[in-house]
């Protein structure tokens, strides 16, 4: 059962992104750590698109990875 788009915006928020309004129904998310975007479109009651659930998990995968080698360099 596919995401709501509610919810990946909450799991943006939790790993530190912040969004900015676009057009429309469209939102950016941007990160510190990260030089690219996502962007959501839809209602937030709408079902998430496979490939938006992909995007969400890939950009927070993506900072995880960082955010350990960031740590392997401080140690």
């Amino acid at each position: 059962m596919p995401k709501k788009i509610r919810e990946l915006k909450q799991i943006l928020l939790k790993a530190g992104f912040y969004a900015e309004s676009g057009k429309g129904s469209h939102t950016k998310w941007y990160h510190s750590l990260l030089s690219g975007v996502i962007v959501l479109s839809g209602k937030d009651s709408n079902d998430a698109k496979p490939y938006q659930e992909k995007d969400v998990k890939n950009a927070i995968d993506l900072l995880e990875e960082i955010k350990k080698q960031q740590e392997e360099n401080h140690d």
